[in-house]
């Protein structure tokens, strides 16, 4: 049996090539799986010496950390390539940002050793912010990085990656102006790639860290955005993350509904019983009186990106 790798890039049986030979098939399979990941490993290696080089061009850098797994990972690369002189990491606490997310940023400084400032943007205080206008990440991203600003002549870093230029990111306007730099875009790197960098790195099950956008984007366009309404947000995604343990979750507040986006497996699964038990422990949640419309209407859709934003 020859093999053949001109077929779509696979290895496959020429026609003609007599009887079907369960163990060279085998053998093809097992073949294909290690080029694979020989080239992820290649791949990934690649990026990170990019991204390194990158960093050092850079220095000295102030990386802003949300929490999530893309400035995560970059801090912590940052953190091992560069001397503690030419780095500094920023995290911003606010009612937008889960308690978790913090705790995630303060454990793996200490662990790795990161100079920290835990600091408040402010955006509470920006009434343009407050408003929810469609481009409320500008006025957020403003405060956070005008407040970075302030505190360092660093060269500002973001986590943004290759995938977030697909989507609308008034942030990234904001971020041109105080001259931030993406370091991921720089070197060609997408989400897939930061999880591939992340589990390279030993960043264990942050590798894996669903996305999670701040608590403001849960809440439609033109809504004004409250302390209150991003604490109820916050309390109805733990709850179903507890009950449910599904893949996706979202808490979207909209003008007509409280909306419970989750992914289309766990929707399919839940019964009509289920989401009347989640509905009524909804309702009875400390916040739910501030948030809940008049009809005390909840819903249950599939979860689709960015869906209470409205353009």
């Amino acid at each position: 049996m020859r093999l053949n790798p001109t077929i779509g890039g696979l290895w496959a049986r020429p026609p003609g090539d007599g009887p079907v030979d369960k163990h060279s098939i085998k053998l093809e399979v097992t073949m294909k799986a290690s080029e694979t990941i020989v080239g992820q490993l290649i791949g990934v290696a690649t990026a990170e010496f990019r991204l390194t080089q990158g960093l050092r061009a850079l220095q000295p850098i102030a990386i802003a950390v949300s929490g999530g797994v893309d400035s995560l990972t970059l801090a912590t690369l940052a953190s091992r390539a560069l001397p503690p002189s030419a780095r500094v990491m920023f995290h911003a606490v606010s009612p937008a940002v889960p308690t978790e997310a913090t705790k995630r940023v303060s454990a793996l400084a200490k662990q790795e050793g990161w100079e920290l400032v835990v600091f408040d943007a402010g955006e509470f205080g920006n009434e343009e912010y407050r408003r929810n206008p469609v481009n409320r990440c500008f006025h957020c991203k403003q405060s956070l990085y005008g407040s970075i600003r302030q505190k360092t002549t660093a060269t500002i870093l973001s986590g943004t990656n290759l995938d977030d230029l697909g989507e609308y990111r008034p942030g990234l306007d904001t971020a041109r102006h105080f001259g931030v730099r993406h370091p991921y875009v720089e070197a060609g790197i997408s989400k897939a790639g930061v999880r591939l960098l992340a589990t390279r790195l030993g960043l264990g099950e942050l590798a894996d860290l669903p996305a999670a956008p701040c608590l403001a984007s849960r809440v439609e366009t033109g809504i004004r955005i409250e302390a209150a309404s991003l604490r109820f947000i916050h309390q109805v995604e733990r709850l179903l993350q507890r009950d449910l343990n599904p893949p996706v979750v979202r808490c979207r507040i909209r003008r007509e509904a409280v909306v419970v986006e989750l992914d289309p497996w766990t929707l399919a699964h839940l019964s009509g019983e289920d989401r009347h038990r989640l509905s009524q422990v909804i309702l009875a949640l400390p916040e739910a009186e501030a948030v809940i419309v008049p009809q005390g209407l909840i819903r249950y859709e599939t979860y689709r990106v960015g869906s209470a934003f409205l353009r």
